[in-house]
């Protein structure tokens, strides 16, 4: 019992003792870099975490003093400049406005694109590859060259449809459906792009099996193209929705 609660030690120095350098030469090699990327991460975010402090001081103090007095002055916090944006300069109308923007354009484009890009790539029919060339071509389309049809897009399509939110306020929807359209326009190219080579990328045995057991395309698209293609659409989206 003696020999074995002895033994403990013993073991366990040699370990140790051989931990001790490793540790120290890896300090020694990567330590240097490790704390480089900190410094630069941390001196990056400053602006950042300046902007988020002084968005708790009383407008004077902003203006006499800078924000790292928060340090020495705790107690002078206030939520009186989130009340203000928000209440009185419109900021949730903005919000629900990107909402109700936003979320439907990204789910349009990646499902009119994935459909699309399924077709591109599997599908067989006259110029297919003349079409996809020139959807992909007006990714060189400038942006002024746009702008005058597109506020004919945002002022003729129309819905009138009025959403009763935010406390009873009603805020009319009548261009949201111009928006739309307009920007899947804009992202409707690089997404068919993208996902058209990814789809093209899937293995031909596997979807030609499945049409052969009497698969139709769109029970191949939502059972197969799908369940494989998880890693392509949630990037583009992500994209498209901070686009949008």
């Amino acid at each position: 019992m003696a020999t074995s609660e002895l033994s403990r030690p013993g073991e366990g120095g040699p370990a140790a003792a051989r931990a001790a350098p490793r540790i120290l030469r890896w300090l020694a090699r990567r330590g240097p870099l490790h704390f480089t990327l900190i410094a630069i991460v941390l001196l990056w975010s400053l602006p950042t975490i300046a902007l988020l402090v002084s968005s708790f001081r009383e407008p004077t103090a902003i203006a006499s003093s800078g924000w790292w007095n928060v340090v020495t002055e705790p107690f002078e916090l206030t939520f009186k400049n989130y009340e203000t944006v928000l209440e009185q300069r419109g900021l949730q109308r903005a919000f629900l406005n990107s909402f109700i923007i936003t979320v439907p354009t990204t789910v349009l484009i990646i499902l009119v694109a994935a459909l699309a890009a399924y077709a591109f790539a599997w599908m067989r029919f006259p110029l297919r590859n003349t079409l996809f060339l020139i959807v992909v071509a007006l990714l060189v389309v400038p942006l002024q060259m746009t702008l005058i049809p597109l506020l004919q897009l945002y002022t003729n399509i129309s819905i009138d449809v009025e959403l009763p939110i935010l406390g009873g306020k009603v805020f009319g929807t009548s261009s949201f459906p111009g928006i739309w359209l307009a920007h899947m326009g804009f992202g409707m190219p690089f997404a068919l792009f993208l996902l058209r080579n990814f789809f093209g990328s899937l293995p031909r045995d596997l979807i030609e099996a499945a049409q052969i057991d009497g698969a139709s395309d769109l029970r191949v698209f939502f059972t197969i193209i799908l369940p494989l293609s998880t890693p392509a659409p949630p990037p583009r989206a992500i994209f498209r929705f901070l686009g949008a």
